[in-house]
Formats: C-alpha cells, sequence, structure tokens
C-alpha cells in the first residue's frame, strides 16, 4: 500500500507539474508575444490555441492532476502517513481552485471569443480584444499561481512522505 501511495503521489506532483508550467508558459511567454500583434492577429491565435488545447495530453495533464491528487488525499486518510494529509489536502484545494477559475472565467471567455466570429468578419476587432485580453491574462495568472502553489504542496507532501 505504501508503493501505491507514493506512485500517486508522484503523479499527481507530475500531472499538477505540467498544468502549473502551461499556464506559466502562457502567463511569460504566449500572452506577452500575442500582446504585441494587431487585433484580428490576437483573436485568431487565441481561437486556433482554444481548439487545439483540447486534446488528450492537455486532459491528461489538467484532469489528471485533479484526479491523482484527490487519489493521493484518499489514499493518506486511512494510513499511519497523516503528516502527509495537509500538505495533499491543501494541493487539492489549490488545485481545485484553480479548476474552478478555468471553468467560471477563462473558458466562458474563450466562448465568448469563439462565439464572435472569424477575426475578418468581426466589425470592431479592437473591442472584442479588449474585452478578453486583460481579464483572461489576469484569471491566466491567478491560475498559475494556483496550480504551482498546489505543486509547492505536493513536492512537500513527497518529501514528508519519504521521511516517514
Amino acid at each position: 500500500m505504501e508503493t501505491a501511495r507514493t506512485l500517486v503521489l508522484v503523479a499527481a506532483t507530475l500531472t499538477c507539474g505540467l498544468t502549473a508550467g502551461l499556464f506559466y508558459a502562457y502567463a511569460c511567454s504566449v500572452m506577452p508575444a500575442l500582446a504585441r500583434v494587431d487585433d484580428r492577429t490576437f483573436i485568431e491565435v487565441m481561437q486556433r490555441v482554444n481548439v487545439a488545447i483540447l486534446n488528450g495530453w492537455f486532459v491528461l495533464g489538467f484532469v489528471g492532476a485533479l484526479l491523482t491528487t484527490a487519489a493521493a488525499v484518499a489514499l493518506h486518510l486511512p494510513s499511519d502517513g497523516h503528516d502527509v494529509l495537509p500538505a495533499t489536502v491543501a494541493a487539492l484545494v489549490l488545485y481545485a481552485a484553480a479548476i474552478g477559475v478555468t471553468r467560471s472565467v477563462n473558458i466562458p471567455m474563450n466562448d465568448e471569443l469563439a462565439a464572435a466570429g472569424t477575426p475578418q468578419a468581426i466589425a470592431d476587432p479592437a473591442a472584442v480584444r479588449g474585452r478578453f485580453e486583460a481579464r483572461w491574462v489576469r484569471f491566466n495568472v491567478l491560475r498559475a499561481l494556483l496550480c504551482t502553489a498546489a505543486l509547492g504542496c505536493l513536492a512537500w507532501a513527497l518529501i514528508l512522505n519519504g521521511q516517514s
């Protein structure tokens, strides 16, 4: 059972790290690069990215982090490894908050951007971009921070797990 707990904790840490890295990469490279392009290009690229990201590799990290972190909590509940439990619970809460931000802010904004239509047919692309960019970026940074904090908690849980 201890091997299963450790393996699930490692899987949670890896998948959470993948998601934290994704949001971090957007925050410090993708969005700053897109900030330098014209409105129609910005809208087109974001629309394409929002479609392309819905793939198995993304789901593996994004949903996998939630499932494996929840499994780590569940596996440590009945164990004598209760010193690992607070860190894994904190990671689960932080990661669930990141999913909450994604579902309540970023996804609806992505849907609105998609509903705006083909960038070439949008009458006022500056207004569409204006309603999207700054808010989406702020909430992406929040997701990056939440996932990074969850990753830190899982890393700490791994250290504690190794000491027990």
